[in-house]
């Protein structure tokens, strides 16, 4: 049998270069979001669905039609849309993964095959309680301080456990042995704050470094909604996508969690700022003005994470650092993207 690998949410951020990596492997693939996708990667895949997920008669059609043995589930509305409108946040976020745990057990059971769905979870999911205990607790481990302070973090914390449950514990396939060979194989990383040289920033929380960078290569002036000495772990986008692809084709046995977090480099706002400036300094220059509601965010969110358990158990290993993510990835390709615009 034929198999495909359906990604949702494909025209954002990550599924842009998704779709170019899994492509150049010769991977079929099938996408679904609420656009139509871009027409640059329109070659790439076999067919392009304008769908809302939660519409279910058409997301029912593609598991009817096409058979998966990888799913990359990557819609959701993101962390500050999420706080303006949380009972549409919860449905998408959590029912909307519902559906695609549901169905993806139920091609599972009818292929007799492990279907993989690789998720993308967030910091969001940690609520440290004060700025003592942030600095207190540099490197959170994924086990620590999971009290999630938004209907964001809440969301994602809630289908970490959803996952862990179809791929553990779910009634059809929980006592009968036969079916132990086949089911869910749900894998999660929790992403820091990520930044993209080529897709503008849209709506999280974390969006303020992305913002700040594009601001002043576009030569505009930016508010900075975060203090200067707010602190959180980034990576670049390439780095996020390869880490989602490294855990997808890591074997099953070597794996002791569904959810691992991932570090990058972990920067104050101010450290950014300090290499925008040194990047484009005839940019105007950010002020630093912080919103009472993001701020309070981001202080729950730790400066780091531990990720000692994605390196001993998929080899992960960051290759960026703050500086040489500017120098190698972001500066080149963003002056690039605006004087190709010009």
């Amino acid at each position: 049998m034929s198999y495909y690998t359906l990604i949702t949410g494909a025209n954002g951020e990550f599924g842009h270069g998704l779709i170019s990596k899994l492509y150049a492997q010769g991977t079929k693939i099938i996408t679904l979001d609420l656009n139509d996708l871009d027409p640059t990667l329109v070659p790439m895949v076999e067919k392009a669905y304008r769908l809302d997920l939660m519409g279910k008669e058409g997301v029912d059609e593609i598991f009817e039609n096409y058979d998966f043995d990888q799913i990359y589930h990557l819609a959701a509305l993101l962390s500050t849309s999420s706080e303006r409108i949380p009972a549409k946040a919860c449905n998408i976020n959590v029912m909307g993964t519902v559906g695609v745990l549901d169905r993806a057990v139920k091609q599972a059971e009818k292929n007799h095959i492990r279907v993989k769905v690789m998720f993308c979870s967030t910091i969001a999911v940690y609520g440290l309680p004060n700025l003592e205990v942030k600095a207190a607790n540099p490197f959170v481990s994924e086990d620590q301080f999971v009290t999630p302070t938004t209907m964001y973090g809440c969301n994602k914390l809630a289908c970490e456990h959803l996952g862990s449950y179809y791929t553990f514990n779910y009634m059809q396939l929980k006592d009968d042995p036969r079916k132990r060979d086949y089911g869910l194989d749900f894998r999660c990383i929790r992403f820091p704050g990520v930044i993209s040289a080529f897709t503008l920033p849209t709506g999280g929380t974390s969006d303020y470094a992305p913002e700040m960078i594009h601001a002043a290569a576009k030569g505009e002036k930016y508010n900075c909604f975060v203090r200067e000495s707010a602190k959180i772990p980034f990576i670049t986008m390439p780095e996020a996508i390869d880490a989602l692809m490294t855990l997808s084709q890591a074997p099953a046995e070597k794996l002791t969690r569904r959810v691992y977090n991932i570090g990058g480099f972990a920067a104050t706002a101010g450290e950014i700022y300090a290499l925008v400036r040194e990047s484009f300094p005839n940019a105007p220059e950010t002020t630093f003005n912080p919103d009472v509601a993001r701020q309070g965010i981001v202080d729950t969110w730790p400066e780091d994470v531990n990720d000692e358990a994605a390196r001993r158990d998929w080899g992960y290993k960051p290759t960026h650092t703050l500086r040489s993510a500017f120098t190698e990835y972001l500066l080149p390709n963003i002056k690039a993207f605006y004087a190709n615009k010009k």
